[in-house]
């Protein structure tokens, strides 16, 4: 295999290890690559258009191949540049993270948490259980950060260091938790919420088979329990009808408010909205509709003091009754 050319050789070369890469030009490059255009980059950056390119010519002498190309509408990326683009990304959020963190210290912080969660995780007890940590007179100078996140982003942020624990629902329908450790969590139940005029508002219960002749309110197609709902459909021999696709809980539970359609969601969190306008929740029978939640972790030996105490905490509250 031939050996990249180097752009400061303009021949074959490995003689030429990459350059350390400076913040403020990958920030440059991140702007350059979302704005398409130098002008603009340089006019929200308070900087000549000349310095941008300036920096962005560094920047390709650095890594070697050529990142943008020019067009008749601005500049995009190349399919180099597309990989430094999604690098450059995570490079700056690190970054972020770091300055904030070591903010958090200056200002008298003595310990820093990083946790990824789930929606289901967020919208019931997480909270609740974080402040009742933080309440402890031993904790006062620990800082927890909480970020919802998807369950396979809150498996690779973990496992990437992007957190330290992360809480998502882990079973053979959930998250692969992969070569990550796990303490056990809390539950939840899994029910479906009708409109009460919804022909399956008179019901007592349901199972999932029972709803797929209606139209549903869904999260994200990439969530853990929509791809879980979607197999088990599809093993039925069925398709799960999306009316409407929605971020949050609260935006599904307006869906099935206007009886647009129903939707699956956990009982814990849709009950007190149901009590207050009116909506039935079906309790779901599959045996599924169960789920048990961890907290992942990398490695317990590689925790942060902080993170142990929280972790400990957590499984503590885990195991109390549901």
């Amino acid at each position: 295999m031939r050996n990249p050319t180097c752009v400061r050789c303009r021949a074959p070369c490995r003689s030429h290890p990459m350059r350390d890469l400076d913040l403020t030009s990958l920030r440059l490059f991140v702007s350059v690559c979302e704005t398409r255009n130098m002008a603009r980059t340089a006019e929200e950056a308070h900087i000549v258009g000349s310095a941008v390119s300036k920096r962005l010519a560094q920047l390709e002498e650095a890594v070697g191949p050529a990142l943008l190309v020019r067009k008749r509408h601005g500049v995009e990326p190349t399919a180099a540049g597309e990989t430094l683009l999604e690098h450059a990304r995570n490079m700056l959020a690190s970054a972020d993270r770091i300055q904030r963190d070591m903010a958090a210290y200056a200002s008298g912080v003595r310990g820093q948490v990083r946790l990824f969660a789930t929606a289901s995780v967020m919208a019931e007890s997480l909270a609740d259980d974080i402040a009742s940590f933080l309440q402890d007179a031993g904790h006062r100078d620990i800082r927890v950060d909480i970020e919802e996140r998807i369950s396979p982003e809150v498996v690779r942020g973990v496992r990437q260091g992007s957190a330290s624990l992360g809480i998502c629902w882990a079973s053979e329908h959930g998250a692969d938790l992969g070569d990550l450790h796990a303490r056990p969590y809390r539950t939840d139940h899994l029910a479906i919420v009708v409109h009460p005029s919804h022909p399956l508002a008179g019901l007592p219960s349901v199972q999932f088979e029972q709803t797929l002749d209606h139209e549903h309110v869904s999260l994200p197609t990439n969530s853990a329990v929509q791809v879980m709902l979607q197999r088990s459909a599809a093993a039925m021999g069925k398709v799960l009808a999306h009316r409407v696709v929605v971020s949050n809980f609260e935006a599904a539970l307006r869906v099935v408010q206007a009886n647009l359609a129903i939707s699956v969601m956990p009982r814990e969190v849709a009950e007190p909205y149901a009590d207050a306008h009116g909506l039935c929740v079906l309790p779901l029978t599959d045996t599924w509709a169960r789920r048990r939640f961890a907290i992942c972790f990398r490695d317990e030996l590689g925790l942060s003091s902080a993170a142990r105490l929280l972790l400990a905490h957590l499984q503590g509250a885990g195991s109390s009754p549901d």
